[in-house]
């Protein structure tokens, strides 16, 4: 199974929920941000490496309590990279650790189509504001065009009610809302998947509701 957590607008929070999720899934997340990595740079090779036919995808997992492909974060390592290969690279960590989650760019561009056509399914993660919504919409129908199966939308870091019915409608998938809850936050950097730091919390109860969603 190969999940993409996409959305429409940046900095709604797509990496950290991409590194939770993929602790439930016990799965490989791999940064597909060629432009604005956010994930931990290893020492080792990178995915433009791969992408740039310098590296063999088996060489960039980085291990850790959620393994990692890292990016590079260089503009020259972006433009060396050949999106044609992605789908080589995340098909070979499929058959070699099983389930993946790849973490999206934001927007339309080819960098962030490339992702949800290599996919089995896709997750959309959006803010509550109406704005980040609309790109949302537009997100949902790149993900429908390239086969991209809807699990669910996860409303992000929310720190009152939540239009979710109205999202759910907009996207034509089920809503969950994610609480602002800063070991969400800083999951990644801790190495410490909320689903571990805080397993009884609403933040980590979601983020297992939201992974229960993906198909086997």
């Amino acid at each position: 199974m190969i999940l993409a957590v996409t959305g429409g607008k940046g900095g709604v929070g797509k990496t950290t929920l991409a590194y939770n999720v993929a602790a439930v899934l016990d799965a490989v997340v791999v940064d597909a941000d060629l432009g604005m990595a956010d994930l931990p740079a290893g020492r080792g090779p990178d995915l433009h490496d791969v992408l740039a036919g310098r590296a063999a995808v088996a060489e960039t997992v980085c291990p850790g309590p959620v393994d990692i492909v890292p990016c590079g974060r260089t503009l020259a390592g972006a433009r060396a990279s050949d999106l044609t290969h992605l789908a080589d690279a995340v098909e070979t960590l499929e058959r070699e650790h099983g389930s993946i989650v790849i973490d999206c760019p934001a927007g339309r561009r080819a960098d962030a189509g490339v992702p949800l056509a290599v996919a089995d399914a896709c997750l959309i993660v959006v803010s509550s504001r109406a704005f980040a919504l609309a790109d949302a919409i537009k997100c949902r129908a790149l993900a429908r065009e390239l086969d991209a199966g809807l699990v669910g939308c996860a409303v992000n870091r929310v720190t009152g009610g939540a239009p979710t019915d109205a999202i759910a409608d907009a996207l034509g998938a089920p809503a969950a809302v994610v609480p602002a809850d800063p070991r969400v936050g800083r999951s990644i950097v801790a190495e410490r998947p909320v689903v571990d730091e805080a397993p009884d919390s609403e933040a980590a109860e979601t983020i297992r509701t939201l992974a229960g969603r993906v198909p086997d």
